[in-house]
């Protein structure tokens, strides 16, 4: 078998296309988290707690600010002052507990869906032929 056929097998078995899938629709998942984050949640803790604040400015600098050079996070990391850049962490952490949450509650509505399956009562014919099956196996049959 050459090593082109065998990549055709491997690449298109079912499993192998579900996951590739499931990773393309993840990163748009994780994108449009992201802007939940990004465009409606982190503007709107920002009003509650007192005003428009950038949270990726919420940043502790480690170095020596050179003259001239603003204390933005963009700034300071073009200029090579190492920072503690904790707001952009809080944000990304916001987005992992939401996107967390949404895949929680995804699972918790599958498993429930499995639960709630109908069970499948037999046919009437398999439970005549159960019930004689049963009297059969009570009989002993003498030759």
């Amino acid at each position: 078998m050459s090593m082109v056929s065998e990549f055709k097998e491997f690449a298109l078995k079912g499993n192998v296309m579900d996951l590739a899938v499931g990773v393309i629709i993840g990163g748009a998942f994780a994108t449009i988290t992201k802007s939940l984050v990004d465009d409606i949640i982190m503007p709107i803790v920002a009003f509650i707690v007192g005003g428009e604040i950038n949270f990726k400015n919420m940043l502790l600098v480690l170095g020596d600010v050179p003259n001239g050079v603003a204390m933005t996070y963009d700034a300071l990391k073009e200029a090579g002052v190492p920072v503690l850049a904790y707001g952009s962490f809080i944000t990304v952490l916001i987005n992992f507990l939401i996107l967390a949450f949404i895949i929680f509650m995804m699972v918790r509505l599958v498993n429930k869906m499995r639960r709630t399956e109908a069970v499948v009562e037999p046919s009437e014919e398999v439970q005549l032929l159960r019930e004689i099956s049963a009297k059969l196996s009570n009989t002993h049959i003498v030759k």
